[in-house]
């Protein structure tokens, strides 16, 4: 008995097949992936996703930028928030975000950030293009938050964005590599991880003479 193919739409193939492919990755990497495996899962013909996708870097590739798309709205969600929440309180949510979704999309932010597109394969132009958007946009809010006084203002905003990143990414690879597998203290590892970053009012005891 064959399988009978699901049909499907043709405008809305690529976005039928980045899902499906999403979910084949995060089921069981992406080693679990292939086009061939794809084009059954959404019921197309084996030969359709290369209408979309060149080959299977091209495929990861797009996955990627979905991930982008979705933490560029996690950024400007959370910064769109200033006029009624302190620069401490929305750090505080936006790094607690970026944290669940890295960890609820393991799969697809280690296409983002990770060496099967970035050191063994080969990022697409729009691919590089949106992560440099996306960094972009931090670093315009990190700017803001500098202005704010939650950041010392005079260290230079780009070392700043970069270092606090760098932190927060970090603690998504031990967790999402294993490292570090007790979820429960995942919040509190955060917030101490935000007051080590950000910058600390004097007080009498620490006060300059």
């Amino acid at each position: 008995m064959t399988e009978t193919k699901k049909p499907y739409h043709h405008g809305d193939l690529r976005e039928k097949l980045l899902n499906a492919a999403t979910h084949l990755i995060a089921d069981g990497g992406v080693d679990n992936l292939s086009i061939r495996k794809l084009a059954d899962k959404v019921g197309a013909s084996r030969t359709a996703p290369y209408h979309h996708f060149k080959d299977k870097n091209a495929l990861l590739c797009a996955i990627a930028e979905q991930g982008f798309i979705q933490q560029n709205q996690l950024i400007k969600s959370i910064s769109v928030q200033q006029e009624t929440l302190s620069a401490h309180v929305l750090f505080e949510n936006y790094v607690l975000t970026y944290i669940r979704f890295a960890n609820e999309n393991s799969e697809t932010y280690d296409l983002m950030y990770g060496r099967d597109i970035w050191k063994t394969g080969t990022p697409t132009e729009s691919l590089q293009a949106i992560s440099k958007r996306c960094f972009k946009r931090w670093l315009d809010w990190v700017a803001v938050l500098q202005e704010q006084g939650l950041f010392d203002s005079e260290q230079p905003t780009l070392r700043i964005a970069q270092s606090s990143w760098a932190a927060l990414h970090g603690l998504c690879r031990l967790f999402n590599d294993g490292v570090y597998i007790n979820q429960d203290d995942v919040d509190e590892i955060a917030k101490t991880t935000i007051e080590m970053l950000v910058k600390k009012p004097l007080s009498p005891t620490n006060t300059p003479c």
